[in-house]
């Protein structure tokens, strides 16, 4: 079976079950890979047993956080574009799309660092560095931002653009190899037996990772030219100015919820800078451990948005939904069973990373209250996708915005000042939940109007 009648297979005529599995199972092993990877940084340099060390790359985390909302720009905005364009049978507008949104990718991803560069000691000073950590969280986000931010821009977007077709397999290739390498870099990197670069390697690693996935995905593009609709060239760029609007208008929602998800990280780590070194760490800690359930999630989510988009644009509804009620059976259930491992184990998670007594007391309290937003996310973040593959855009801003930006900050306020640091860790459960809630009503108003346009 040659790639265009698989491709369709999945889309059109596979069994819900199996065309969902086929789609989620890679999204999900390359997102798995992307969290070892990110827990190998905050691992080693735990290996480190200096708090300073793991502080700083948790103030560095919301700017790298923001290379996401970048790449979901364009990267999540041309996957549903590109999907909708097949699913309509259009196959010249996604070979433009997928252009349009490589070179768009590729242009901010270079802005972006440029700029994060240029303003670096009021970005980190923002995100809680102090002048003991400062120096450290600069030299991780020299090589983790500036030098690879193009690259993991440009892994993520690729992957969204490969995913898009339906080629689950090859994107989730490209970025589990770029986690498997990062794993593989650090240690020799961080550690004193090796090269001793502490944070700085950590951030080398990641770098070199991201750069060595994009790498793959060229490789890819070249040998599969006239096979897939993915490509770069910059040829079809002066077609391309008509799909910007389509593409920015889906992608926009993704963007902002990661860009406000930089500013709500960096609010909480600026209030948690307040109390003492050990819990700036402990949230560093926690913030890689409630990955698991996010990260499993989004996987369900990425490998969800090309069959959501290709059988809403082509009319198949009863499709579209029963591959979103499967997905997200299966997003909700592994967050129930993280919510049960995370609350009995926290203290022994902790010291995974870190040795240091009061890190890890601080690592189980907040783990137990922040996991219980897990639930509610995981059913939250595939609402979102679908409205973006139906380019719902008022609908999946409004719950993106919802989940990060809007509420977190004046929150933060309230329950710091009535229950203090554990009380800044209660944020994103009641956000979640207040999100979850939005998204609900959207889809029963949609639902309702499909059901009087049907009949």
């Amino acid at each position: 079976m040659n790639q265009t009648a698989d491709r369709t297979a999945v889309f059109e005529t596979m069994p819900i079950r199996q065309a969902v599995c086929r789609q989620i199972i890679p999204a999900i092993a390359s997102q798995m890979i992307a969290l070892i990877y990110n827990l190998a940084d905050t691992y080693f340099v735990g290996m480190l047993n200096d708090p300073n060390q793991t502080a700083a790359i948790t103030v560095v985390y919301s700017s790298f956080v923001m290379l996401t909302a970048i790449s979901n720009l364009f990267g999540v905005g041309g996957a549903s574009a590109l999907s909708r364009a097949l699913g309509m049978k259009r196959e010249e507008d996604a070979r433009e799309i997928a252009v349009l949104s490589f070179w768009g990718g590729l242009a901010s991803a270079v802005l972006f660092c440029t700029l994060f560069l240029v303003f670096a000691r009021p970005i980190l000073v923002l995100c809680g560095a102090t002048p003991e950590i400062y120096d450290i969280a600069f030299e991780y986000a020299l090589w983790a931002v500036v030098i690879g931010g193009p690259g993991t821009i440009l892994n993520t977007l690729l992957a969204n653009l490969v995913r898009a077709e339906g080629s689950a397999a090859a994107a989730a290739f490209g970025v589990s190899m770029g986690g498997i390498l990062n794993t593989i870099l650090d240690p020799f990197f961080v550690l004193p037996q090796f090269l001793d670069m502490g944070a700085r390697g950590a951030g080398a690693a990641t770098a070199i990772s991201n750069l060595s996935a994009v790498l793959y995905f060229f490789i890819y593009i070249a040998l599969r030219q006239g096979s897939t609709v993915v490509n770069i060239g910059p040829a079809r760029l002066r077609c391309a100015g008509r799909h910007l609007k389509t593409v920015l208008l889906a992608g926009f929602p993704s963007a902002v919820q990661y860009a406000l998800t930089v500013v709500a990280i960096a609010a909480q780590s600026r209030f948690v800078s307040q109390y003492t070194t050990e819990a700036m760490a402990a949230l560093g800690i926690v913030k890689k451990l409630d990955q698991l359930p996010l990260y499993f999630s989004i996987g369900v989510s990425s490998g969800l948005l090309p069959l959501l988009a290709y059988n809403y644009s082509a009319g198949n509804q009863e499709r579209r939904r029963r591959a979103f009620r499967f997905g997200t059976g299966v997003s909700l259930s592994f967050s129930l069973l993280c919510l049960i491992v995370y609350e009995i184990f926290a203290p022994s998670l902790a010291t995974l990373f870190i040795s240091d007594p009061e890190t890890v007391r601080y690592s189980a309290d907040f783990l137990r209250r922040m996991v219980t937003a897990m639930p509610m996310m995981s059913v939250c973040y595939p609402m979102i996708i679908q409205f973006q593959a139906m380019g719902k855009f008022k609908e999946s801003l409004v719950c993106s915005v919802l989940r990060k930006g809007v509420l977190d900050i004046p929150l933060l306020f309230l329950m710091n000042g009535l229950l203090g640091l554990y009380g800044c860790m209660w944020v994103q459960p009641i956000v979640d939940t207040i999100s979850l809630i939005a998204a609900g009503i959207f889809c029963l108003r949609l639902k309702r109007a499909e059901g009087e346009y049907e009949n």
